[in-house]
């Protein structure tokens, strides 16, 4: 029976050499690259949220042109209330002016009758002013400014205009003893009040 040559045990007696790598290729060539892999089609057909912001960019300048043209609107409109209300109170202005000459008319036309007569007998022209008078103080009246002048009334300040002091006996004190200008009107509606001479106080 032949016998062969034993080879000797490499491993007991001879070192490991590593292999060399190949002449002209990375280290790490072989080994994956950092990062989530990218498929092919990944580089050449863009995702689902390319155009995403884009979108998104056109709808916030749509919702902001919109906007804008709404305020426009809105000031436009508001303009246009302001020059309308301006001018209906000038219209109600003039009618009200308009309405309260009208009214006082007649009492310029008595006037006129009376200076007229102004030859005839002296008391029936005072008769004649004092019934024109009467007609203003009516008018006023009827235009929401009573006239006040009231003697042996209690001193209003609201109504009254202190322009002298007197001592009468017979007047309770503070109460009203003469009115040297009549007053028109009451509260926020007062033309002026009445110029008036009070009883002194003890």
């Amino acid at each position: 029976m032949p016998t062969h040559a034993q080879e000797p045990d490499r491993a007991a007696s001879d070192p490991v050499v590593p292999v060399p790598e190949a002449a002209g290729r990375s280290p790490r060539g072989d080994l994956p690259q950092p990062g989530p892999p990218r498929s092919e089609a990944a580089n050449d057909e863009p995702g689902p949220d390319a155009a995403g912001p884009a979108r998104a960019e056109d709808e916030y300048t749509t919702a902001i042109q919109e906007l804008e043209d709404r305020w426009r609107r809105a000031l436009a409109d508001l303009d246009n209330l302001r020059k309308r209300h301006a001018r209906e109170l000038e219209r109600e202005r003039a009618v009200e002016r308009s309405r309260t000459a009208a009214a006082f008319l007649p009492v310029l036309d008595n006037l006129e009758l009376a200076l007229t007569h102004a030859g005839a007998d002296p008391g029936a022209i005072v008769e004649g002013v004092r019934a024109v008078r009467d007609q203003a103080v009516n008018v006023l009246e009827l235009l929401g400014y009573p006239r006040h002048a009231e003697t042996g009334v209690a001193f209003d300040p609201a109504r009254h205009e202190v322009v002298g002091v007197v001592q009468d006996p017979d007047a309770p004190p503070g109460t009203v003893v003469q009115v040297l200008r009549p007053g028109y009107g009451d509260g926020e509606r007062q033309l002026r009040p009445a110029a008036v001479t009070v009883a002194k106080r003890e």
